[in-house]
């Protein structure tokens, strides 16, 4: 025991005599906590001068939150009701024809930029779109359903309903083996197979993932101004942006900010006291389906509503997509003559670079510095600095970015300055998903091969290169993809701090679309989620070659194995 206990004194002393990763993640933590919390100090001191009840008492005001809550309330109650009979029936089908195109397609919803969704819906649904002779014949449905409350509904469930479905079937698939095995044995119905086994699986993961699909349909920004239709269709992000746009009133900004905040805020609060730490990422690599064996509740006429099922959920996502393939192509034309695409794609990509990065360094620096604490035995310490990443998500980007100008206002100026804060806000926004991407990966070595290093000498740099390294270079890639793909597509920030005349391509896809320029927009949609499959794709290919020289130090399987979606 002693001797065990000598072996590993070395492998300690150095993990805790090194200071420098509780500085990073330090640093880290103060800036952005600092600037959180400073953001909201100054939303606070600018509506000092309000009076909240001027919310319900101010009519316009009260109609926007009325509308903001019945909106947001409908998605998720729609999108989370959905989700379930579509995450049931697949997992009840684990082999269909186009089964893994249709998960690609669900998974599409983490990284699409909302405005090439937008194009290919107002493609498919608008009034001259694909389903136009449908609508006709059927004579039903009025011609301008895609706009006002009908429209905005449509939007968000095409966005989260395929995000909630593939969350559900995670959960789903992660139900031990052993158990759909006896399920099988016994012949269990469907009630029974619900009680027992699905429903305690989906239970946990519903407040979180309620609370999230909220937040999404509340916050929502671009899906509201472009398919708002009127002032009659306005919610507080939109009143917000106004508000701060248009007639310059910061107090009012600040209050329909702090509503925003509070509402957000309350809810999470609400969901992490009841819905337990489910994750709320999706698997790189989707787990087997468990239920291989015979299931009482696939058979008869559960084939056919399953296929309904399955095939509404098709009918929902594959148009929009396949119309934003077909209309950029026949806007291919457009692109040599866009004298503004070069310029806004090139904006767009430094600034998405510069978040991405942003958003990386801070994560591993918060990771870095929980770490060092779990192993200085400060678990406590570590929650703290690690759940400093996390507090952006109860902060809309446009709340954070109002409260930031409201805080550097004296010294910020215009051009280059605005545009440094749309960096920096998609930099905070996208530090929570890097963060999740990086957190599995980051502890790295396991007690025997820390030991071996230190047999060896490996230390320091040596270590970081050719042990820790070829661990984080797939998660980093990853983390960085989908923080510039969620940089590359905002629109809220950059609407309100941008110049109309130096646009980014989702600004200038959305002058498009107002200005019905149909073919420079379906140009412009089509550059767009190239920029947004050529990231990945580089990013994939840049981390798949193995290092040289990794020796018996090379990664393990599961992350060697890891690939970009």
């Amino acid at each position: 025991m002693a001797e065990r206990r000598g072996a590993m004194t070395p492998t300690s002393r150095w993990a805790t005599r090194s200071r420098w990763p509780l500085g990073w993640g330090l640093t880290a933590f103060v800036a952005v906590v600092g600037l959180g919390l400073g953001s909201l100090g100054a939303l606070l001191w600018q509506a000092r001068a309000l009076h909240p009840a001027m919310l319900w008492e101010e009519p316009w005001l009260a109609a926007v939150l009325r509308f903001t809550l019945w909106q947001a309330s409908l998605s998720t109650l729609l999108s989370i009701g959905l989700a379930v009979p579509v995450a049931l029936a697949l997992a009840r089908r684990p082999r269909f024809f186009g089964r893994r195109l249709l998960l690609r397609a669900m998974e599409l919803s983490l990284v699409i930029p909302s405005l090439i969704a937008l194009f290919g819906l107002v493609a498919v649904h608008g009034r001259r779109g694909w389903v136009a002779p449908l609508r006709d014949w059927l004579g039903g449905l009025p011609e301008d359903y895609l706009y006002g409350l009908s429209g905005i509904v449509l939007a968000h469930v095409f966005y989260n309903l395929p995000l909630a479905a593939r969350l559900m079937l995670q959960a789903l698939e992660q139900a031990p083996a052993a158990q759909w095995r006896l399920a099988g044995q016994l012949g269990l119905t469907r009630g029974a197979l619900w009680r027992a086994l699905e429903w305690p699986r989906l239970a946990p993961l519903l407040p979180r993932l309620a609370a999230l699909v909220f937040t999404l349909c509340f916050t929502s920004f671009a899906i509201v101004m472009t398919l708002g239709g009127g002032p009659g269709a306005s919610t507080l992000e939109v009143a917000l942006y106004q508000a701060m746009k248009f007639d310059h009133d910061l107090a009012l900004a600040a209050l329909l900010a702090l509503t925003q905040l509070t509402l957000c805020l309350a809810l999470w609060l609400l969901a992490l006291s009841r819905g337990g730490t489910p994750s709320l990422a999706v698997s790189a690599r989707p787990a087997a389906i468990a239920p291989r064996w015979w299931r009482r509740d696939a058979l008869g006429a559960s084939r056919v509503v399953d296929a309904c099922w399955l095939v509404g959920l098709a009918a929902l996502l594959l148009p929009p997509l396949a119309a934003v393939l077909v209309a950029g192509a026949w806007g291919l034309p457009e692109l040599p003559r866009g004298a503004s695409l070069a310029p806004a794609a090139l904006r767009s990509l430094v600034m998405a670079l510069g978040a991405g990065l942003g958003a990386l360094a801070l994560a591993v620096a918060l990771l870095v510095g929980s770490h060092w604490l779990r192993a200085t035995r400060r678990p406590l310490s570590a929650t703290i600095l690690e759940g400093g990443g996390q507090l952006i998500l109860v902060i809309p980007a446009l709340v954070l970015g109002t409260g930031l100008f409201l805080l550097l206002r004296p010294q910020l100026g215009s051009g280059w300055q605005g545009y440094a804060l749309v960096v920096l806000v998609n930099a905070f926004m996208a530090l929570p998903f890097a963060m999740q991407v990086v957190r599995g990966a980051l502890p790295g070595l396991s007690a025997q091969e820390r030991r071996l290093a230190d047999q060896f000498g490996v230390r320091g740099a040596a270590r970081v290169r050719w042990l820790i390294w070829p661990r984080l270079r797939r998660p980093l890639a990853l983390a960085l993809a989908y923080a510039m793909t969620l940089s590359l597509g905002d629109f809220s920030v950059i609407a309100l701090f941008g110049s109309p005349s130096a646009p980014t391509l989702p600004m200038l896809l959305f002058q498009q679309l107002g200005g019905y320029r149909w073919q420079g927009a379906a140009a412009t949609a089509l550059l767009l989620l190239a920029l947004v499959a050529g990231v990945f794709a580089l990013l994939d290919r840049l981390t798949r070659r193995p290092p040289r020289h990794a020796g018996a130090f090379s990664p393990s399987p599961e992350i060697a194995d890891a690939r970009l979606p």
